[in-house]
């Protein structure tokens, strides 16, 4: 699975497609509207959060700025009868902090406002959604930029060390504790340290 993607911006083709540039090898990826709009111009660096949808039609690569709107997407996508397409839709509509509070208040109008989503799909994503949107994305929304940055780093770390041979669960021990705000090679470092001393 492709977690994220870090690499220059190759390309930018609205309404809702990036190329990003990793090594040489250029990904098409889908956003929303929103989140094509904040992107850096093409040539500069950019690391995007992706989702790998792959169903009979074909494989999609769907792309995000922040850890809040790929929990958004996710959790839409879990709704039966909303694919990919619709939940881009969602989130070039609304921020994720505002879908969910319309989702939390039984808002039918509101979330019937994103396009492709008619009265009968309002109610069943508000059905489907309430109670369980406010547990996944409370925490998300109280988490700064800055942690999501750190996530990345903690994650790339962690799949160094499962390449290494380390165990799902030897990886987790040895960053326990890693200084905050470290860098992917420092985090490396630290478990490696940790490891080692065992």
């Amino acid at each position: 699975m492709i977690a994220f993607l870090k690499g220059a911006v190759a390309a930018v083709l609205p309404p809702s497609t990036v190329y990003v540039d990793v090594n040489g090898v250029g990904y098409g990826v889908t956003m929303a509207q929103s989140a094509l709009a904040k992107l850096p111009p093409v040539g500069e660096e950019v690391t995007v959060l992706t989702y790998l949808s792959v169903t009979e039609n074909g494989i999609g690569l769907y792309g995000f700025l922040s850890e809040e709107e790929k929990a958004m997407f996710e959790r839409l996508v879990s709704v039966s009868k909303v694919g990919p397409k619709m939940a881009l839709a969602a989130l070039s509509t609304y921020a994720p902090r505002e879908l969910a509070d319309a989702v939390a208040a039984g808002d039918v109008a509101r979330v019937s406002h994103i396009p492709g989503v008619g009265k009968k799909t309002a109610e069943r994503i508000i059905l489907e959604l309430k109670g369980t949107l406010e547990e996944t994305l409370d925490s998300l929304f109280n988490v700064s930029a800055e942690s999501s940055v750190d996530a990345l780093a903690l994650q790339g770390a962690t799949e160094a060390l499962l390449a290494m041979g380390f165990t799902s669960a030897e990886a987790e021990v040895a960053l326990k504790g890693a200084p905050e705000g470290a860098g992917e090679g420092a985090l490396l470092q630290y478990a490696l340290k940790r490891l080692g001393s065992r």
